[in-house]
């Protein structure tokens, strides 16, 4: 049983898309056809070149903001103010999740690369707006997304967290190595991966948070 590696834990960090959520559900979706659309429109690529290039951005650097903003100079704020303009609706609220999270004892925290206005209508939509002590975006460190270390370093520092009392949820592997380094307890949701940084993994966050709590 997990429980043993989390006794020690008094602050949760949650990343929020595809972990809070489930990578099927039909928001992130909203969100990419809206990134290949503003690429499309600032380089005069075809929608199949502006797909490549969104991509190509986030694998290399963690956002395709950081890369927009990095080459093509754009207006980070309008970006977002862009892309995030969807249909929250599609999401459906876990009373599991909700339940589980309640009984954690200590502080919890969501740590996300999107903007906190998006952050708040997720959770809203969620049922999960009373869950979290604090929501922290990428406005909050700079616009610097994880897998920086720039980014996580802002973010604890702000939410005065110390790292080795501290545990991190996240669907990406690559966003859960600084964690690691910096002493924390690291949880991969949604996937099954290998490395000397993930801790745990779990397909069902819920059911994981109910066996540590």
């Amino acid at each position: 049983m997990p429980k043993a590696d989390f006794q020690h834990v008094t602050e949760w960090v949650f990343d929020m898309d595809h972990t809070l959520y489930p990578a099927n559900d039909a928001l992130f979706s909203q969100i990419e056809v809206k990134m290949t659309d503003y690429v499309a429109q600032i380089t005069g690529f075809d929608r199949s070149q502006s797909d490549a290039l969104r991509r190509h951005y986030w694998d290399q650097y963690g956002a395709s903001l950081a890369g927009l903003v990095k080459h093509h100079k754009v207006d980070p704020h309008d970006f977002l103010h862009h892309v995030h303009d969807i249909d929250y609706s599609v999401l459906t609220p876990s009373p599991d999740l909700i339940a589980a999270l309640d009984l954690l004892g200590g502080r919890k925290i969501v740590f996300t690369n999107g903007p906190r206005a998006y952050a708040d209508r997720v959770l809203t939509q969620l049922g999960l707006q009373g869950a979290f002590d604090d929501v922290f975006g990428t406005e909050d460190c700079d616009l610097i997304p994880k897998p920086e270390r720039r980014a996580y370093e802002q973010i604890f520092a702000k939410a005065s967290l110390t790292p080795t009392q501290a545990a991190m949820f996240e669907d990406s592997h690559a966003n859960l190595r600084v964690p690691h380094e910096m002493g924390m307890k690291t949880v991969l949701v949604h996937h099954t991966a290998e490395g000397d940084h993930i801790h745990h993994h779990t397909e069902c966050l819920p059911s994981f948070l109910r066996q540590i709590a």
